[in-house]
């Protein structure tokens, strides 16, 4: 283990408690918790063995205060009589200390610290249930539950669940998950042994290990888990509805609770955890540009040059709406046009301004509304979710649009560049920085590139879960999840491991235009084109929309060719507006929903009254022949023109005829009036027929008195 100062706790990546002197009051007489000590020195056969002890402390963080694991570096001659206390000869030693120790003698070693991390979380397993004294409280049941345990369980405890893992007596599943689920409320996890054939029969368990939850009312249900393993039933169960963190934080803090109504998101919008919204790219593009990209008084050198780089990667990459890609654009040109050393703020305010009232109006929303990255409570989540959202994005546009070796590191640059001159928080950047400088450079290819961006978000993720920055509600957990994406998990010895090609290839579906939706977007300010809820970006529109419009532009094709005005191009449907106009053709009709929705109407009235201008007689004939040499004509839809007799027939209409036979043909009204009249008749003839017998009952003489 790495010297370091006395005291240092790291959490989540590296969740190991580095101790100093003073260790014996951490060590011993605790009476809520075990601790698992590392006495090492700086040396290369230690460093051999660190990655191991981290990858340790990192897969049972959450087992705190249970289980706490902490450090001490021996070669540091600040702990040399701490060392010298617990009788510490060699390098490397692990000691397991239980709840109540008084004694340094008391800690018992685990004798093969190069051990595996599934083999070391047996160890301190084992240890933890040899304990002789008292349980501590903070510790939850590890052994087996029995029948009567089960069946009276929500009469003693107010947990809204109770998870059952059914396994072998061998089997550590169940103690691992009771643990991993220490810090969460409203749940309970025990182990049942395959051996317990009471309730081995009541719920049907035919395989082991298997995952079970059972409700307060009694019901129950298996885990819907892709593969029967730790990592798996942890995650289902901390997705539960109403399952929150409790208020124990691994970094030891005590934050007062400071909630007010008005920290809380009064009305929290619905979302998807599938999709992405163009509200949240928007939202994050609008503050990384307005807001930390101009909090400085001026922009020059350095900071300047990465502003620009920023801006000119987000106009080649950056699958926007037209307005927004037009603002970019502008931008983007303004700031190459810009050939002063320094860039004054309100010089780049007034540049950043929308422009709507251009011939194609040049417009970035300025409202901030989050939707995917909304969190429970207004300084949760929000924008570093939004600009981790972008830069993903930017990273797979990158890989699809160009040769996979050539500039493999051109996004990755940019954001290292923005997060180093623009981004807020300073810790933040300062670790983005290290994670960069460490492994940034060997990235390869843009696929590479996606990977890289991934890996280190994760990275971020596990180093911050538990923290105060986590919110309750959306906790910090490794992306994708087993339930977005199953096939990009699988377990390696009993450890969690990553499918990395499945991984591509959900991270190119997922960061796609295809799979950006448009809810609770600011409607865009061309007004042709304008998005419904459910509209996403790069698409035409709803495929059954689309294809039952091909199908009434088949079928008026068949019934009849209206003639067009000479000399006018041959009419054809206009599609349903496409929002990116690299995706639009050159002379494509743009119109919008409601349009599409009116003209399917207009083609039903349009073969109506083509229907019956084939039944008039040969005088009607005549009479249309001179109506149209008097030039009446109306216009009915993109170049269809109907003369007045047929509008003139079908508006003389009865009003209730044209709302009843609204979508509905001849055949299906002769129907209706059929089906009608014989319904009418059947209630008749059961009138008549139990009026004629209640008449004959009356008229049935008595019989006489006796």
């Amino acid at each position: 283990v790495p010297a370091a100062r006395p005291g240092r706790l790291y959490t989540a990546a590296d969740p190991l408690e580095l101790l100093g002197p003073g260790a014996e009051g951490r060590l011993l007489g605790s009476s809520s918790a075990w601790a698992v000590e590392f006495f090492a020195s700086w040396c290369g056969h230690c460093v051999h063995f660190a990655p191991t002890w981290r990858a340790l402390a990192h897969d049972i963080r959450e087992w705190r205060p249970a289980v706490i694991l902490g450090a001490i570096d021996c070669a540091d001659e600040d702990n040399q009589q701490v060392c010298s206390d617990f009788g510490i000869t060699g390098f490397p030693t692990l000691k397991f200390f239980r709840a109540f120790s008084k004694k340094p003698e008391d800690g018992i070693r685990i004798t093969n610290p190069s051990a595996t991390v599934e083999e070391l979380r047996h160890a301190i397993i084992t240890n933890l249930e040899q304990s002789q004294d008292a349980w501590p409280p903070a510790c939850p049941p590890l052994e087996p539950a029995s029948a009567e345990e089960v069946r009276t369980f929500f009469q003693r405890n107010k947990d809204q669940y109770l998870a059952l893992i059914f396994e072998k007596s061998h089997s550590f599943v169940g103690r691992e998950v009771a643990l991993d689920m220490l810090q969460y409320e409203n749940i309970a996890v025990r182990r049942v042994l395959s051996s317990e054939e009471e309730l081995v029969e009541k719920f049907g368990v035919t395989s082991f290990p298997s995952g079970y939850l059972l409700f307060r009312n009694g019901s129950f249900s298996r885990l819907p888990v892709h593969i029967e393993a730790r990592s798996f039933y942890t995650y289902s169960l901390r997705t539960l509805a109403g399952i929150t963190r409790g208020s124990y934080k691994l970094n030891f803090t005590d934050s007062a609770s400071n909630e007010t109504d008005r920290d809380r998101v009064s009305h929290p919008l619905r979302a998807d955890r599938s999709k992405l919204y163009m509200a949240d790219l928007e939202s994050a593009l609008h503050y990384s540009l307005r807001v930390e990209a101009a909090r400085p008084s001026s922009l020059s050198g350095a900071q300047l040059a990465a502003f620009k780089c920023y801006v000119a990667t987000l106009v080649k990459y950056f699958p926007g709406r037209p307005s927004v890609q037009t603002y970019l654009q502008t931008l983007d040109a303004w700031l190459k046009n810009w050939t002063e050393p320094e860039l004054p703020r309100a010089v780049l305010k007034e540049a950043m301004k929308n422009n709507r009232d251009a011939s194609h109006p040049s417009v970035l929303p300025t409202n901030v509304t989050w939707v995917g990255c909304q969190g429970s409570e207004r300084h949760f989540r929000g924008y570093p979710c939004g600009l981790w959202t972008i830069f993903h994005l930017l990273t797979v546009q990158a890989a699809q649009n160009g040769p996979d070796k050539e500039l493999p590191l051109e996004v990755l640059n940019t954001m290292r560049c923005y997060v180093r001159h623009f981004f807020g928080c300073q810790e933040c950047a300062e670790h983005f920085e290290a994670m960069a400088a460490k492994s940034m450079d060997r990235v390869a290819s843009r696929e590479e590139a996606v990977l890289w961006l991934w890996s280190h978000h994760n990275e971020v993720n596990a180093r911050l879960a538990g923290s105060d920055t986590e919110d309750p509600k959306f906790p910090k957990l490794q992306w994708p999840p087993p339930d977005l994406c199953p096939q990009c998990h699988k377990e390696e010895r009993g450890v969690h491991a990553w499918e990395e090609p499945a991984v591509v290839t959900f991270l190119k579906a997922h960061f796609s235009p295809a799979n950006i939706y448009m809810d609770y977007a600011e409607p865009d300010p061309i007004p042709a084109a304008r998005e419904g809820p459910g509209a996403r970006l790069g698409t035409e529109g709803p495929r059954e929309e689309r294809g039952r419009g091909e199908e009434e532009e088949k079928e008026t094709e068949g019934e009849a060719r209206v003639p067009v005005r000479p000399g006018s191009p041959e009419p054809r449907r206009p599609s349903i507006v496409r929002l990116n106009p690299k995706f639009r053709d050159g002379g494509e009709d743009i119109v919008d929903l409601d349009s599409f929705s009116e003209q399917h109407f207009k083609s039903q009235a349009l073969r109506a009254a083509v229907g019956r201008r084939r039944r008039i007689s040969k005088r009607d004939t005549m009479a249309l022949a001179r109506d149209a040499a008097v030039g009446r004509e109306h216009r009915r839809g993109p170049g269809v023109l109907l003369r007045e007799e047929d509008v003139g027939e079908s508006l003389r209409r009865s009003p209730w005829l044209r709302v009843l036979g609204l979508g509905f043909s001849r055949l299906d009204i002769s129907l209706c009036v059929a089906l009608y009249f014989l319904s009418s008749m059947c209630l008749l003839g059961m009138y008549t027929f139990f009026r004629l017998r209640t008449r004959a009952r009356k008229g049935r003489p008595g019989f006489p008195m006796a």
